[in-house]
């Protein structure tokens, strides 16, 4: 029976022979297993192969992943990756280190008015629709550089770069054209800003290796190290 441990270090594979391809050191791709929908067992077996950083979709689910494992919170990093309403950014603020889905001013400074003085500052990413996806989430490429200025200036807050979700795309060269735009806009983002934004987080387990080609620095991968979705009424 292949085991979370097992599947972790094929993606690890996968990374770093995407890596190896692109002429990347696989040292410069973080991994962030996204466990939404899995549960805190699922989590701990992921901690106990060596995964160290965790994303979750939904806010409730994470908070209550966060307390059930409490004990592992010195050595956990936990990301919030989904669409972040205004009424939820507290707990977002108080319990989190990543928000990679921030696309308004307003979730910006309410994170940074909530971020708890004796935390370090929050990690933030600006959600860019890089191809004008017109149910997703994300800023338009061309406000990003307005955005960015605002939450760059925000105290409590470090922005670390760029997260996108492209819409699925033909082949795989197709997908790295995609994802090089998000890599360009990030390039001239920096120039603008004079910022080290360090990080581009982009590329899940069906597009990891198109991601990495066009260089992302953070890959978001759930099925291939989980298994697929639990059906709806088993999250119940």
């Amino acid at each position: 029976m292949t085991t979370t441990g097992d599947q972790l270090q094929q993606v690890r594979g996968r990374i770093a022979q995407a890596c190896a391809r692109a002429g990347r050191d696989a040292a410069g791709v973080r991994l962030l297993a996204v466990s939404k929908t899995f549960g805190p067992e699922m989590v701990r077996e992921a901690y106990a192969a060596g995964q160290r950083a965790f994303g979750e979709n939904y806010v409730q689910e994470g908070l209550d992943k966060i307390a059930a494992l409490a004990d592992l919170r010195a050595g956990l990093e936990w990301h919030c990756i989904g669409p972040l309403q205004s009424n939820k950014t507290r707990p977002v603020a108080e319990q989190f280190d990543w928000v990679h889905s921030v696309d308004r001013l307003k979730i910006a400074q309410r994170l940074s008015q909530q971020r708890p003085a004796g935390l370090p500052p929050l990690q933030v990413c600006l959600q860019v629709n890089i191809d004008g996806g017109a149910n997703k989430s994300g800023v338009a490429p061309q406000d990003i550089l307005a955005l960015a200025r605002e939450v760059a200036a925000l105290p409590q807050l470090a922005l670390r770069g760029l997260m996108a979700i492209p819409e699925p795309q033909p082949d795989a060269a197709a997908e790295r054209a995609v994802f090089a735009q998000v890599a360009d806009l990030a390039a001239r983002l920096r120039d603008a800003l004079g910022l080290p934004l360090d990080t581009l987080s982009m590329g899940m387990s069906a597009d990891l290796e198109s991601a990495i080609a066009a260089g992302s620095t953070m890959v978001r991968v759930g099925t291939a190290i989980f298994g697929g979705r639990p059906p709806l009424a088993a999250r119940a």
